[in-house]
């Protein structure tokens, strides 16, 4: 038979029966992932790390950008077994138990032996994706005696402070463990002691950042590797992370892959791209973060003047998890007197 006639017999095909051949046969599968609104914007990591994994997988990558960490387990509770997403994104270590109860969550597979976080990471839900302090960041042309423990953080009248809520932001759940570290029974006077000097409270991290930098305070809420991104970012030095002499909490973060997540290979693919360089070196420069592993390439030199915490003040997980609503009522009832 000669060529013309192939030609022609498979365009008559083509012609005949062009549903075969529809866009829809080569239409990617698309990973939800439920994250929060920093994580997925255009100057934090998602952008890199979705073009990253989209090179691996074959599929694509959605953020679906939520408000806080509390708010992405909120959304996956409230949608249950009907929930469309396959990856949570940004759940931290003090939401671990309060999520994995939910019985949303399916076991990974990842080897996480090579994970650098302190104590090392074993966990059969959750993957870890970076990790920091929370510190309380001044600016020192401004602050010319910056305070030297939480406790002159709570008693020093004329210090003007900005925190988040622990109701919906992660650093506030944050200094709500760290308060309860430090004071423990005595937390609900320091509290009160602290919400005399404290400009407001605001619901995202974002929104307390914002006012310091705009002169609204003397202190706020964040992390000690907040002054690298002003070094790197802007080449500016005066934004420093006050010590604290009791100790510093931690905050490493996580992702887990749901149980009925619509597709769960890719969901498998992606929590362990989690521990590779592809996602890892966004960390340090998108995330203002540390990454987890160790990296062939050095950190930003900026990072090496990083507070390193004099202790590490961690409450029991399940503490956290059985009390977390009641130090929340504490706080509330302590602040609006």
């Amino acid at each position: 038979m000669k060529t013309s006639s192939l030609n022609t017999l498979f365009t008559a095909a083509v012609v005949s029966f062009g549903v075969t051949f529809s866009p829809l046969m080569f239409a990617k599968d698309t990973l939800n992932i439920y994250t929060y609104d920093s994580f997925a914007s255009d100057w934090g990591p998602g952008p890199k790390i979705k073009a990253n994994f989209e090179k691996e997988c074959a599929c694509e990558v959605n953020f679906v950008a939520l408000d806080s960490s509390v708010g992405i387990l909120s959304r996956a509770q409230l949608e249950g077994k009907s929930s469309q997403a396959d990856v949570l994104l940004g759940l931290d270590l003090n939401l671990m138990v309060a999520a994995e109860k939910t019985g949303l969550l399916a076991e990974h597979s990842v080897d996480t032996s090579h994970v650098t976080v302190s104590g090392g990471w074993s966990d059969r839900f959750f993957v870890p994706f970076d990790h920091g302090h929370f510190a309380f960041i001044y600016n020192a042309e401004t602050l010319q005696t910056p305070p030297t423990s939480l406790k002159d953080v709570v008693d020093n009248q004329s210090l003007r402070v900005i925190y988040q809520d622990p109701r919906t932001s992660t650093p506030g759940l944050g200094l709500l463990l760290w308060m309860k570290s430090v004071y423990g029974d005595e937390a609900a006077d320091a509290w009160q002691r602290l919400a005399r000097h404290t400009v407001t409270v605001t619901k995202s991290w974002s929104d307390a950042y914002s006012m310091f930098l705009k002169g609204e305070a003397d202190v706020v809420l964040s992390y000690t590797t907040s002054p690298a991104y002003h070094i790197v970012a802007e080449g500016e030095t005066k934004y420093q992370a006050a010590m604290a002499s009791e100790g510093h909490y931690p905050q490493i973060e996580v992702a887990a892959m749901m149980k009925n997540a619509p597709h769960p290979e890719l969901a498998k693919q992606f929590m362990a791209f989690i521990l590779q360089p592809g996602f890892q070196s966004t960390v340090a420069t998108g995330n203002w973060m540390l990454p987890v592993i160790a990296l062939d390439e050095a950190l930003p030199a900026a990072f090496d003047s990083a507070l390193q915490p004099s202790k590490n003040l961690v409450l029991p997980a399940e503490e956290v998890a059985d009390d977390r609503r009641a130090w929340v009522d504490e706080w509330l009832n302590a602040t609006t007197r």
